[in-house]
């Protein structure tokens, strides 16, 4: 009874303390660059969020992921292979090749664009 309320309790402290630990430390970084005379520029990046670029890593990501299922099944299905091992091998396999094109198609995307 005491794991049902125990465990999720230990889990969202813990990301609220990393959430909040990240963020306070940056603040005090950042009060001390701009008390030693650093230009408050520095701190944007100006880069904006592109939903292009994430929709397409997104698309590319979940397609692996399928490809990784389908491929599971059939080698868990033709090849003496425990699905407990065909499963999971195949799809984190096809969801790396799927994000290892994606760099590439986004490069060749950032290239298009400076032209």
């Amino acid at each position: 009874m005491a794991d049902n309320i125990l465990v999720p309790l230990i889990v969202f402290s813990t990301i609220f303390g990393i959430v909040y630990v990240f963020l306070t430390t940056r603040n005090k970084e950042r009060l001390s660059l701009i008390e030693k005379g650093a230009d408050a520029s520095l701190f944007s990046t100006n880069r904006k969020f592109n939903w292009k670029n994430f929709m397409l890593s997104s698309g590319m990501l979940l397609v692996g992921i399928g490809v990784g299922i389908m491929f599971g099944a059939l080698l868990s299905k033709s090849i003496p292979l425990e699905e407990g091992v065909a499963y999971p091998m195949s799809i984190f396999t096809f969801a790396g090749f799927s994000l290892i094109i994606y760099y590439f198609v986004a490069r060749k995307m950032d290239k298009m664009d400076k032209q």
